[in-house]
């Protein structure tokens, strides 16, 4: 597995559990870095929960019960996630460090003999034959004791958005920039804000979102124009300070307190990317690497973890056939047939929000028009956002009653 995230660590796991040796490369010596994927979808945290990851946590994670969307002062939509009828109906905010460390913990604790987790170690070429032909046999790896060689029936691209191992080996893709790009920052949480709700603000064609941060701090991202953070730092620090004073003026003093400097912000591309193929002889993309997606609805974690559940037991079973090149070619190409659809569902509903969101002027009140419909019916509301959120799980027969709005859980 090239890239110790939670799509790689996941699948080093389930691997591991079936017997199947592993090593993981992770290129950063440590998993207590800042990450802005800390969103896990109910059918995520349900799976990790089936893989006893949730237990090792210590409650280092935060459900979330509630979702609204504000528009030009407005609110337009609410769900209430307690009203949702599956084993796990509720998101939850899980800093990424924590579930790394869990899941790096759950493969060296319980099966020590097959899970090998390499730190500090980065992927510097594809092990192929002189003239590149041939199938992936494993790759090099540049750590601080010098270069490694690990050699694999079968080659893991799980490094993310920006994947060194698909750019090496060459399985064409096409990226697709999107209309924005997000600044993102973190802040104290508002006293007056309860801690249990995603917010959505949105005025004219600049939105904002507000997610929850365990155990005590408020993740901001707000559009900009796709290249705009130039212009923007241009206009300096006051311009960041008013797009926010405009969306959530409840943040106005800790904005200006907190964010010093630009280093206190970073920036996201926001874009997608189409894999024609995952896979090749001897090599396969997952998570991001496959399929990059966009931050709305916290879907990159969410198909990072579904991808490795899906995918181990394909080649744990290719393996017990004998694991020849042919037949490993032939799950990782079922795991794309089992995994497309449901990826091409979250683009869509995320690039559909995405369009809705850049809306402004007449296009606005479509826009406030089309929530307040959703919001009306119970049923519209599981059918739009079960579309990301449980794609897995099946109702199940006992519904975890609202509370009232006023209560603090």
């Amino acid at each position: 597995m090239v890239g110790g995230g939670p799509a790689g660590l996941t699948l080093a796991v389930e691997l591991a559990k079936r017997s199947v040796s592993v090593v993981v490369l992770e290129q950063s010596g440590h998993f207590d870095r800042s990450f802005r994927g800390e969103s896990v979808s109910p059918d995520s945290v349900w799976l990790l929960d089936r893989l006893g990851v949730l237990g090792r946590l210590n409650g280092a994670y935060q459900q979330m019960h509630r979702m609204e969307i504000v528009d030009s002062g407005s609110t337009v939509l609410r769900a209430d996630f307690r009203r949702f009828p599956y084993p796990h109906p509720y998101p939850v905010e899980l800093p990424q460090p924590a579930l790394l460390s869990a899941l790096a913990g759950l493969g060296q604790d319980e099966h020590p003999e097959h899970f090998v987790l390499v730190r500090r170690a980065t992927a510097t070429r594809l092990l192929r034959a002189a003239d590149g032909s041939g199938p992936v046999t494993g790759v090099t790896a540049r750590t601080p004791e010098g270069e490694i060689t690990v050699r694999a029936a079968l080659t893991v691209a799980a490094d993310g958005r920006f994947s060194k191992v698909r750019e090496m080996s060459g399985l064409p893709y096409t990226k697709l920039p999107l209309d924005r790009d997000v600044v993102w920052l973190k802040l104290p949480f508002p006293p007056e804000w309860d801690d249990r709700t995603y917010r959505i603000r949105i005025r004219g064609d600049q939105h904002g979102l507000f997610i929850p941060t365990h155990p005590n701090s408020v993740r901001v991202g707000f559009n900009i124009p796709k290249g705009g953070l130039k212009g923007l730092r241009a206009q300096g620090l006051p311009a960041l300070y008013e797009r926010l004073d405009l969306l959530a003026p409840e943040l106005s003093g800790s904005v200006r307190s907190e964010i010093r400097s630009w280093s206190d912000t970073s920036m996201l591309d926001i874009f997608t990317a189409l894999v024609p193929r995952w896979s090749m002889p001897g090599l396969v993309l997952i998570g991001d690497a496959a399929h990059t997606l966009t931050p709305i609805l916290g879907q990159g974690v969410n198909h990072a973890i579904i991808d490795a559940v899906t995918l181990a037991p394909l080649v744990r079973d290719a393996l017990g056939a004998g694991g020849d090149e042919s037949a490993l070619l032939r799950a990782c190409e079922e795991f794309q047939r089992a995994r497309e659809e449901a990826v091409g569902k979250s683009r869509g509903l995320q690039l559909r929000q995405e369009r809705l969101f850049a809306l402004h002027g007449a296009g606005g009140i479509f826009r406030r028009s089309l929530y307040r419909v959703v919001d009306q019916s119970q049923k519209l509301k599981e059918k739009v956002l079960g579309g990301a959120y449980f794609q897995l799980q099946k109702p199940g027969p006992h519904v975890v009653e609202a509370q009232s709005p006023a209560t603090r859980v």
